[in-house]
């Protein structure tokens, strides 16, 4: 490798083999998120799959679906967290969920007209695995990163994920927009085609994670455990953490503010293709725009990292918060297709850079010898914050018969995360982390189950 080619790297946050690797995982996965939670699956699970039902309960029944894998996540995540922290295994787990995840996409494969129920299982499969998977790949980055690589490399990782479900994504719409080109009877069958390429690309892309990032060391060692005494201590980690976060007072008050602006954040990207649709743009605007935000968020995302190391993670955070603020108010106002395109552009100059912001500032102020599990709680707080946005949006639209007074309201959201962000004391929080790293040095933290 060249010294221009290590140059380049080290500015990424990528100079070393084990953080490449760790960033390639989002590569991997990140096609899950845009063929099978975003832009296909959606759409033909309403049109294929859920045909038989009548119109008012296809997307009725997507709700639902996605509902219970979120409270099956939320309720296991801090306990798999616990348990992979116990062990010291936090590949495995992580191996484990991404098969779960891959298996149960490849399954859509099979999911034809009338199928309702065996895709909203497949997804409930898939989507456990991919969420519950994230809570250990994420997990990992405090012990890969150092303080002053952190910002970078957990970035670098967004916007190389953009890389990947963006390339595959455009793929798959030439698949489905002509279908006859690529020896496929229709586009029903090109998506299907999707979702399995989506279950290769994950497991290819995979590989390198798995051979090159390190296990993290931990005490004591898997053999020590049995089955019953991990359970049972996996569980009473869980509810020491619970008693043990008021110890962390700044890493809970991120937590507060992420709840409350991260949910203003998905539900902008759940619902613009709803509200664009609502006010007559065409779909072919609504999936080329989703395409523009995967390929222009990785230039954006990689620059926003270099500005948060320039003014603070936090001020970068304010900054989105500040412009998704601005996005609001915007779509209020939209009525035309190429005001739809611009609102992608500026959705994605900040959308990656808030979201890793976020994760590499929450890994910053997370204990090391729970990492996996803290991170379980951040995954339990993603996904519960996943629905008061929706649920404001509804009860707008549905009050006020449209859908611009419900966008608009969903700056409250950010408003609310902005000050309670304000409140919050990262060098504070960073100078706990050291104190319970050094006090963790200097004694055993665990208590062996007798």
């Amino acid at each position: 490798m060249t010294g221009s080619e290590m140059g380049w790297l080290k500015t990424l946050g990528l100079h070393r083999q084990e953080l490449r690797a760790w960033a390639m995982y989002d590569w991997a996965n990140s096609a899950y998120a845009t063929t099978i939670m975003a832009a296909v699956l959606p759409i033909y699970y309403v049109n294929v799959a859920a045909s038989t039902l009548p119109d008012n309960l296809r997307s009725a029944y997507w709700g639902y679906t996605h509902a219970i894998a979120v409270v099956i996540i939320a309720l296991i995540s801090p306990v798999l967290g616990a348990a992979a922290d116990l062990l010291g295994a936090k590949k495995k787990f992580l191996f484990g969920f991404a098969t779960l995840g891959v298996a149960g996409s490849a399954l859509l494969y099979f999911v034809d007209e009338g199928q309702w129920f065996f895709a909203s299982t497949a997804f409930i499969v898939s989507n456990i695995g991919f969420a519950s998977g994230n809570v250990f790949y994420e997990s990992l980055l405090p012990h890969l990163a150092g303080k002053k690589e952190i910002n970078r490399v957990s970035t670098a990782g967004y916007a190389i994920g953009y890389v990947g479900g963006g390339l595959l994504l455009t793929i798959q719409a030439l698949w489905i927009l002509l279908p006859e080109t690529f020896g496929m009877r229709n586009a029903s069958e090109a998506s299907r085609w999707a979702f399995l390429s989506v279950a290769v690309w994950w497991v290819l892309f995979s590989i390198p994670i798995f051979r090159n990032v390190p296990e993290p060391r931990q005490d004591p060692p898997i053999a020590k455990w049995k089955h019953g005494a991990l359970l049972r201590m996996s569980f009473v980690r869980v509810a020491q953490t619970f008693r043990e976060i008021r110890r962390y007072r700044q890493l809970a008050m991120f937590l507060l503010a992420f709840w409350f602006y991260n949910d203003g954040i998905n539900t902008i990207i759940k619902m613009a293709s709803v509200y664009g649709t609502e006010i007559g743009i065409g779909q072919g605007h609504l999936i080329g725009a989703l395409i523009l935000v995967q390929f222009l968020g990785v230039p954006a995302t990689l620059i926003y990292g270099t500005l948060a190391d320039r003014i603070g993670t936090k001020y970068g955070i304010y900054l989105a918060l500040i412009v998704y603020s601005g996005i609001c108010i915007f779509a209020y106002f939209m009525s035309k297709a190429w005001h739809f395109w611009a609102l992608a552009v500026i959705v994605a100059l900040v959308q990656g850079g808030s979201q890793a912001l976020s994760r590499s500032l929450f890994a910053s102020l997370v204990p090391h010898d729970k990492s996996a599990e803290f991170f379980g709680f951040y995954s339990i707080v993603s996904k519960f914050g996943n629905i008061g946005g929706p649920l404001v949006f509804a009860v707008v639209a549905s009050r006020t018969g449209a859908g611009r007074s419900a966008i608009l309201a969903l700056i409250l959201f950010f408003i609310l995360g902005f000050v309670i962000l304000s409140c919050v004391d990262v060098e504070e929080g960073r100078q706990a982390v050291q104190a319970k790293k050094s006090a963790f040095r200097n004694g055993d933290q665990y208590t062996r189950p007798t």
